[in-house]
């Protein structure tokens, strides 16, 4: 697994947002969809606010590579479903610390039918 340049990675923890564009089955990109960004330590973590009911997440899972944007970063990535609790209870920690400030967004984004959809980023090589 590849590990993010320091700067890089730091781009995208600071970011509010980040534009993540899945690779369909024919390789295309989907249009990008803005969606958080939380980063622990090296790695990088989103979610659907949707649930498993967000369309790109469900291309992002099917196929497991696409595009992401953050402010000056730019990568292709390789997508990683997460299941192990302490890493889910960590992405919860850093949502509510980066995002607290919208209150009536944050609790869903820490909440079950988000929690199931987390992916960790890997820079593709």
């Amino acid at each position: 697994m590849s590990t993010w340049n320091p700067t890089t990675l730091q781009q995208i923890a600071e970011a509010d947002e980040l534009h993540v564009a899945p690779r369909r089955g024919d390789g295309s990109l989907r249009k990008p969809t803005t969606i958080w960004v939380v980063a622990d330590g090296e790695a990088v973590y989103v979610r659907s606010w949707r649930g498993t009911a967000g369309t790109w997440w469900n291309t992002a899972r099917t196929t497991g590579t696409g595009h992401i944007s953050a402010g000056a970063a730019e990568a292709d990535v390789t997508f990683t479903p997460v299941d192990d609790p302490a890493v889910n209870d960590r992405v919860d920690a850093a949502y509510r610390t980066k995002y607290g400030r919208y209150t009536g967004y944050v609790e869903p984004m820490v909440g079950e039918q988000a929690r199931v959809t987390t992916l960790r980023l890997n820079p593709q090589s």
